[in-house]
């Protein structure tokens, strides 16, 4: 018996066609059905139930019959007598070829010349087959299973229908007929059984050609290819030539509910996701001018602002741990193009050399872009060579979009003139601070340009308000990864204060410490923000609050101290000198720990602290400290204490000051309650060599003191303590260990390898019950 077709009544649904159009005429409905009785796609679907992957190739058995002409070829081609063929055959996007092109498929099948698709069944043997019917003849498909049966069905079918609307949509006539063809294919995606990613983004690939290729739509034709493909952009990022479709619609329509209601939860799936901005720049761009559109509504950033809330969620810790990264690399790249024009001519521009020493070479200039340069005549360039006051005239360099305006209004002075011989170009932040010849900059944006950067610089600060945020912030931010000119511009700089402030003001390490520079070398926004800084325009205060907030935190307190006694001191003796707290701790520390070696330096600070009434008491306070120093540390008294248990901090503490320790070698406070509090009294020990911890509560900021005092502690014992790798990690300073027990500690393998490498004398480890156990 001849291959029959199950299209009757009670045949299987998946062989009705959609009845919707391409670009043609309506097709009538099939006979003894009422009009609008045809049961839809989608309904067909969902009773189905069923998900297929999108073949792209696949082994099958093959066989084709040719419509019988004679008597003899009828004989031929009956069931007893077809031969069926194996090939391995590829779901092209126009074509159905085989990868040996031989016997029935010596020729692909073109998709136009496939008619219909259907399941097929054989009576008393039923196997799993599909039906091609072509011109001429039936290609007929075996799979092995039902399965696999229904997905090459379900994949011949979406390759047939999107091959057709490539065709159809490549020439639109009728843009009302195209709208009504859109909503049929995005009507087919959503419905199809099929689960790939290329499945939604076909269709949008489509939509993308058709509108780069047809670029005079009008704006409510815009607007309503927008609102059809809307479905698919809901589980879906758009392709590059859509997004730079939505970025047009952006700038042009700021103000249309398109943005709103169809754009929302697009840019939202974008900002959750692992995106690489990289390598999807249009998708960052979209984004950006997406956010740029909700600030030129009427509430402008009161929108941002809600927006912000709704990528964060209601709870105090978001949910999405891309959406933070993302938003910073759009408010980056805004930024960045606030001041592109100006960077694309730095060639043009005057360099930061010729800025600094007030010359510059015209010959070197190329005369292609508009700039104007105003030279400082030759009698203003010797007064500043001479080192007399002298106020220079400006360099101006303009452009269309940036107006840069430099102004040197500073006296010379010889220790800070660089070597004219030096062709190196200097750091923008040197320059600006060091430099006699550049005390301020303003840099002029145009129009866009500004408030494009007030949207995205506030964008900074409302993520610097989020405590689950700030910590992740502050490490993206800790690089400085703004352009120069950026670093240069008041506004710019005045404006993202509030977020190093916010900063400066988290208790937490990880937030603060990310205000020191990333490396040695470079400096960070501790020293932008500092007296003598390019961002700095206040009295220190700023300034202070991050030196109060980085204290009570760095474990190498000596090495900042050092650092600030070397490069700013003057700041801090005139802060203290108007009695801020901060810096006369400061002060008191540096003559503490013997941080200044000139003698008129430390009476210059000990005259500053007496010039004020905190000062003077906390200089009292240290002068005490110092003569109980001399006593404690005097030879004598004990070799080895033990202190009994359940003593506390202030038990020590009150032990010490007793008599004289000079001779103590080995101290244990094994059992006891002391926490890391003590550890201001323990590195007051000269001759301390062993020290027992064991039980205690003394802890990783302890650690990181003792790490940076005692250097010359030969044993250590912390086990059941609750010191972390963060507070280990210090330990390798003190090259002297030989003993150190961490058992019951937390910890780390890798930690526990770079301590060895690090510490040469160590021979006994003990490392029981830890990871690197």
């Amino acid at each position: 018996m001849d291959v029959t077709s199950s299209s009757g009544g009670g045949g299987d649904p998946r062989q009705i066609e959609e009845t919707k159009p391409l670009l043609g005429g309506d097709v009538p409905a099939p006979e003894g059905t009422k009009m609008g009785a045809v049961p839809c796609r989608r309904a067909l679907l969902l009773c189905n139930g069923m998900r297929y992957k999108l073949l792209q190739e696949g082994d099958i058995q093959v066989c084709v019959i040719r419509h019988p002409r004679t008597f003899l070829s009828k004989i031929l081609t009956s069931k007893f007598l077809r031969r069926w063929e194996p090939h391995h055959l590829t779901l092209a996007d126009n074509s159905l070829a085989s990868a040996t092109p031989t016997g029935y498929m010596e020729n692909s099948v073109s998709y136009s010349a496939i008619e219909d698709v259907q399941l097929l069944s054989w009576e008393n043997a039923p196997k799993y087959c599909l039906q091609l019917t072509i011109p001429g003849g039936t290609v007929l498909l075996q799979a092995a299973n039902s399965y696999l049966r229904d997905q090459w069905f379900h994949s011949l079918q979406w390759k047939k229908k999107i091959y057709k609307y490539k065709k159809v949509l490549s020439n639109p006539s009728r843009w009302e007929v195209v709208l009504k063809e859109i909503r049929t294919l995005v009507d087919m995606a959503l419905t199809s059984p099929l689960q790939d990613d290329s499945i939604n983004q076909a269709p949008l690939e489509i939509v993308s050609k058709l509108l780069s290729e047809n670029t005079n739509l009008t704006t409510q034709e815009h607007e309503n290819i927008i609102v059809a493909i809307a479905p698919l952009l809901e589980n879906n990022h758009p392709p590059p030539d859509l997004c730079e479709f939505f970025c047009k619609h952006c700038r042009e329509r700021p103000r249309s509910m398109v943005v709103i209601e169809v754009f929302t939860p697009v840019v939202q799936r974008i900002l959750k996701h692992n995106m690489d901005f990289g390598k999807c720049p249009r998708l960052r761009l979209f984004t950006q001018e997406y956010i740029l559109a909700l600030n030129e509504l009427n509430a402008g950033m009161e929108v941002v602002k809600k927006f912000i809330q709704s990528m964060h969620g209601p709870t105090g810790h978001c949910p999405h741990p891309r959406v933070l990264p993302n938003l910073v690399a759009v408010c980056l790249a805004a930024i960045y193009s606030c001041y592109e024009e100006f960077i694309n001519s730095r060639d043009n521009s005057p360099s930061l050399k010729e800025i600094r020493n007030g010359c510059q070479q015209p010959c070197d200039r190329k005369p292609t872009l508009p700039l104007r340069l105003l030279h400082p005549s030759p009698d203003l360039v010797s007064q500043e060579a001479t080192l007399s006051e002298a106020r220079l005239k400006s360099v101006v360099v303009a452009s269309s979009e940036i107006h840069v305006e430099v102004e040197r209004t500073s006296t010379a002075k010889p220790a800070l003139t660089a070597s004219t011989g030096n062709d190196s170009e200097p750091n923008l932040i040197d320059c600006l601070m060091v430099s006699p010849a550049c005390s301020t900059m303003s840099i002029e944006l145009g129009p866009q340009a500004d408030r494009t950067l007030g949207c995205y610089v506030e964008i900074l600060k409302l993520l610097s308000d989020y405590d689950d945020w700030r910590p992740s912030l502050a490490s993206l931010l800790q690089p400085i990864p703004f352009p120069k000119e950026a670093l240069a511009h008041e506004k710019f700089t005045k404006e993202l204060k509030y977020v190093i402030q916010r900063f400066a003001e988290d208790p937490r390490q990880e937030v603060h410490s990310c205000l020191l520079s990333v490396r040695a070398g470079k400096d960070g926004w501790f020293q932008l923000y500092s007296p003598g800084g390019v961002a700095c325009d206040d009295d220190g205060e700023l300034f202070a609050s991050m030196v109060h907030i980085l204290m009570g935190s760095c474990y190498k307190t000596k090495k900042f101290l050092l650092s600030l006694a070397e490069n700013k001191l003057g700041p801090c003796m005139l802060l203290a000198l108007r009695g801020n707290q901060t810096m006369v701790e400061i002060l008191c520390l540096m003559l503490e720990y013997n941080i200044i070696d000139n003698n008129d330096t430390q009476l210059q600070i000990i005259s500053t602290l007496e010039s004020t009434e905190v000062g003077k008491r906390m200089y009292e306070q240290l002068c005490e400290r110092q003569r109980e120093l001399k006593e404690l540390q005097r030879k004598g008294g004990p070799t080895r204490l033990t202190l009994p248990s359940k003593s506390t901090d202030a038990d020590l503490a009150r032990l010490l000051s007793s008599g004289s320790f000079g001779n103590l070698e080995n101290l244990s406070l094994a059992f006891t309650n002391v926490t890391s509090a003590c550890a201001e009294h323990l590195i007051k020990l000269p001759s301390l060599k062993q020290l027992n911890l064991w039980s205690t509560q003394f802890g990783d900021a302890g650690l990181r003191l003792l790490s940076e005092h005692l250097t010359m502690l030969q044993v250590l014992n912390l086990c059941e303590t609750p010191v972390t790798d963060a507070g280990l990690l210090a330990l390798s300073s003190m090259k002297s260990l030989c003993s150190l027990n961490m058992n019951s500690t937390k910890l780390s393998a890798d930690t526990y390898e770079d301590l060895k490498a690090k510490l040469p004398n160590l021979k006994e480890v003990d490392v029981r019950y830890t990871e690197a156990w």
